[in-house]
Order: structure tokens, then C-alpha cells, then sequence
């Protein structure tokens, strides 16, 4: 992967992580079309996400400010009952990424006709979300870990997170701009988590001096050969570029929600869904 490969792929996931197109499925049909094969797709996807995380701690600043500032007055308030509600949400896709991780890599190394299955699946999802009957009602304990299940399923690339989470939301009844703030809110803690985990296993030295010349070249060998092959400079533009898109996206993405126009993108994961079947089958 070189630098301007990184920086398209960064502009993608920021663009799509916050509408409601699937991020990973667009990366992976983005490195299809450009013919991009990085030798860790995970870690490349851990980092652009990192990005755009800390795009959403910038949009939403203030509300993350009052939380922590209500947290430590340590009473029972809005802002820890919210923040209990996130850490119940957190607990599916931390079953899937502790007992799954290897399952879930194998899956974003061009699964295609994966990729395209799923984008009918997000776009069916949006499509009966706006038809479902908005109640305008509040976030739940039951509701909020209902909607950590979505997350945990979209985890398969070609399924929008923001998509499915803020569908889900919508189908429980729970207020748009209410779906909207959880949704980009609760996925902070996983991916912040996730990439710092990645980070330790990429530059977590050799424990033990005594190990055998065999064991520490195995475990030396897959850092340099990724070093080698995905630069800090390529990872880092990547991450710029995921960062400032994903400014843009987040702030249109609140706008969009409240106005209820998802059905576009329901119709565009549609089309773009049956173009990556059609790519998988015959190309």
C-alpha cells in the first residue's frame, strides 16, 4: 500500500464510518478496485477507525466533557445512567472480538460477494427503519444493549455500524437525535480499546531475555515484515485523511438522522451491493 492508496482508503472510511454505508465494505471494495493487498487489513482498519473516533470526540466534545464532568460528582445522574448504558451496549462486541478475533481478520481480506450480501442486509435495515413507527421514546437498559447486538453484527463488513445501530434504535421507539448521539458515542470505548490493544501487540517488546534465538525471531519477523510493507508514514496519512473526513460525515450524519432521510442510502447500499456481487461473480 503507498501513500496515496492510504490517503483514498482513509477518505473512505471517514466519509462512510458515519453514513450509514458500511466503512469496512467500502474499504474492501476500495482496496479491490485499486488492487491493494496490506499484509495486516486489520490493523489498517483499526487505524482509519481510530480516526474517525477521534473525529467523533471532536464533533461531540461538549457532551463528553458533561459526562465526565458528572461522573466525578459520583451520584446516580443523566450522564452516569448514559454512561452505564454504553458500557452494557460495549458487552457484545467485546464477546466477538475476545472469542472471534481471528474468525472476524479472516473476514476483511477481500470477501467481495461477502461485502456485497451484507450491503443488501444494511440497505434492507434502513430501508424498514424508516417505515417503522417512530415513538420519539427514550433509551433503555434493555434497548441499549439490544443495540450493542447490532454493533457486534456489524462488525461483518458490508454492515453499516452507524446504519444498523441507529436502525435499530429507530425500531425501538428510542428519539432520532437520541439514536443518532448514542450511536456515534457508544462505539467510542470499543474502537479507542481495540486500537490500543493492537498498538501493545505491535510494539510490545521481548519479555523474556532468556527465550530461545527461535522464539524471539518469531515473534520479531511479523512486526519488521509489516514495518516493511505499511510504513508509519502511509498509517499516518491514512489517519489524517479518516480524520478530517469523518469531521465532515459526523456533523451531516446528526443533520440527516433528524430529517429522516436514510431511504438514500437504503437504495444506494442497494446498488452498490448488487455491483460488488456482480464483481465477486464475474470479474
Amino acid at each position: 500500500m503507498n501513500l496515496i492508496e492510504s490517503i483514498i482508503l482513509g477518505i473512505i472510511q471517514g466519509l462512510t464510518e458515519f453514513l450509514p454505508v458500511s466503512s469496512s465494505g467500502h474499504i474492501e471494495l476500495g482496496k479491490a478496485i485499486l488492487g491493494v493487498n496490506p499484509p495486516d487489513p486489520l490493523l489498517f482498519s483499526i487505524v482509519v477507525h481510530a480516526a474517525t473516533a477521534l473525529s467523533t470526540i471532536v464533533v461531540y466534545r461538549k457532551d463528553i466533557l458533561k459526562i465526565i464532568t458528572d461522573l466525578f460528582k459520583f451520584e446516580w445522574n443523566d450522564s452516569t445512567k448514559f454512561s452505564a448504558m454504553i458500557l452494557l451496549s460495549m458487552i457484545p462486541v467485546g464477546l466477538v472480538g475476545v472469542f472471534l478475533e481471528d474468525k472476524v481478520e479472516a473476514l476483511f481480506d477481500g470477501q467481495i460477494l461477502l461485502v456485497g450480501l451484507m450491503l443488501l442486509l444494511t440497505g434492507g435495515l434502513l430501508f424498514f427503519s424508516q417505515r417503522a413507527v417512530s415513538k420519539g421514546g427514550e433509551l433503555s437498559f434493555g434497548k441499549s444493549l439490544v443495540v450493542g447486538i447490532a454493533q457486534a453484527i456489524a462488525i461483518l463488513p458490508g454492515i453499516s455500524r452507524s446504519g444498523s445501530t441507529i436502525s435499530t434504535a429507530l425500531i425501538l421507539g428510542i428519539d432520532r437525535e437520541q439514536a443518532a448521539r448514542f450511536s456515534f458515542l457508544m462505539v467510542l470505548p470499543p474502537i479507542l480499546g481495540a486500537t490500543l490493544l493492537k498498538v501493545k501487540d505491535y510494539l510490545e517488546p521481548v519479555e523474556d531475555a532468556a527465550t530461545s534465538v527461535v522464539a524471539v525471531a518469531d515473534n520479531i519477523a511479523p512486526v519488521a515484515g509489516a514495518a516493511a510493507e505499511i510504513s508509519p508514514l502511509v498509517l499516518t496519512a491514512g489517519f489524517l485523511a479518516s480524520f478530517l473526513a469523518g469531521l465532515a460525515a459526523c456533523s451531516w450524519m446528526v443533520a440527516i438522522v433528524k430529517r429522516s432521510k436514510l431511504d438514500y442510502f437504503a437504495y444506494y447500499c442497494f446498488i452498490v451491493g448488487a455491483i460488488a456481487i456482480g464483481w465477486s461473480l464475474f470479474a
